[in-house]
């Protein structure tokens, strides 16, 4: 396998003290799960997912970087943070909802739908301003997603306000739907969305098991998400596969309602069936993806061990798991899982 601009760590809790300034020039952000973050991160953008680790399992941060640019670029907009380097921008938007609502005197749901709409007119106008203008990969953390307010689910309202400000950007195509996770934190009261962005796009990749997120039928709300079900990067010689947040949905329909060890098998087929798509399609090299690096998010603790038994005898080639407390978007779903490779 060849070099790679892009650079994905994970680090134990410490291992934050021991980083050499090396490391820290070539990294363009932090992510944590819990928590607050650390100090002396200078201008390094940093995102807390609000998505705790489970029994311990999973404790630490990540970083992603660019190892084609030492001492990266970094720049602050109102709620936006990010880093860019030679290939790559790394950025977190945070808005606080409660804010909002005190501030302006906003409803529930007008909030929600302002601060969505907050964060990613703050990401697109920073993208057309810059060298690396295409999403490849986003995440967002919404607390209480399956709130109702106004009628709907928390997660319909924000899918409505995310698909007018792609739509505001012109970016509003199947084309441009970047792979992505939206989770329930279970944390604090920001949304929070980071994002990975590019100089050329990312291959978008569909699951032929699964009914295209974008055209869910009106029953999941009047505005469909807006994401691929995985995206592939081109990076020099290297490919990264980053696959969205996968779960037990067949079609467009929930699966197994109740039952974890049955919806964890169903949601490692549809990622099986992403991952192998995605080596047909974008034909990386002989050997494909992998391995892979997963993060399980689960609506209960306690599932853990049914969980992770299940991931445990999947043939699926998994180099490490993060077990993470998170609401899933819809409430019959207990277990979504993302993740990421390279080939």
């Amino acid at each position: 396998m060849g070099e790679a601009r892009l650079i994905h760590e994970a680090l134990a809790p410490g291992a934050l003290l021991e980083c050499g300034d090396d490391r820290w020039r070539r990294a363009l952000g932090l992510v944590g799960f819990a928590g607050t973050p650390p100090a002396a991160t200078g201008d390094l953008p940093v995102a807390i997912c609000g998505t705790p680790p489970i029994d311990g399992v999973g404790e630490g941060w990540e970083t992603w970087g660019d190892a084609g640019r030492t001492g990266a670029i970094a720049s602050q907009r109102a709620d936006l943070r990010l880093r860019r380097g030679s290939g790559f921008t790394f950025g977190v938007v945070s808005v606080d909802e409660q804010r909002l609502r005190h501030a302006e005197g906003l409803g529930a749901a007008a909030a929600l739908r302002e601060a969505t709409d907050r964060a990613y007119r703050a990401i697109f106008e920073s993208l057309e301003e810059a060298e690396h203008p295409y999403l490849a990969r986003i995440w967002n953390y919404l607390p209480d997603i399956n709130c109702v307010v106004d009628g709907e689910e928390r997660y319909r309202h924000f899918n409505a306000a995310r698909r007018v400000a792609f739509e505001h950007a012109r970016r509003g195509t199947v084309a441009s739907a970047p792979a992505a996770t939206a989770v329930g934190s279970v944390d604090g009261h920001s949304l929070t969305v980071f994002f990975l962005a590019s100089a050329e796009p990312p291959i978008t990749i569909e699951n032929p098991r699964q009914v295209s997120a974008y055209d869910y039928p009106p029953r999941y709300g009047r505005a469909s998400p807006l994401f691929s079900r995985a995206g592939v990067l081109r990076d020099g010689d290297v490919s990264h596969l980053f696959v969205s947040g996968t779960a037990s949905i067949v079609g467009h329909r929930s699966r197994h309602p109740g039952d974890p060890a049955a919806q964890t098998h169903e949601a490692l087929v549809n990622l099986a069936i992403v991952v192998a798509t995605a080596n047909r399609v974008a034909r990386p090299n002989p050997r494909g993806f992998g391995p892979l690096r997963v993060k399980a998010y689960l609506r209960r603790a306690s599932d853990l061990e049914t969980v992770r038994a299940q991931l445990a005898r999947h043939a699926l080639p998994v180099e490490s798991v993060r077990y993470l407390r998170a609401d899933i978007c819809r409430t019959d779903l207990l277990v979504e899982i993302e993740a990421y490779a390279r080939a």
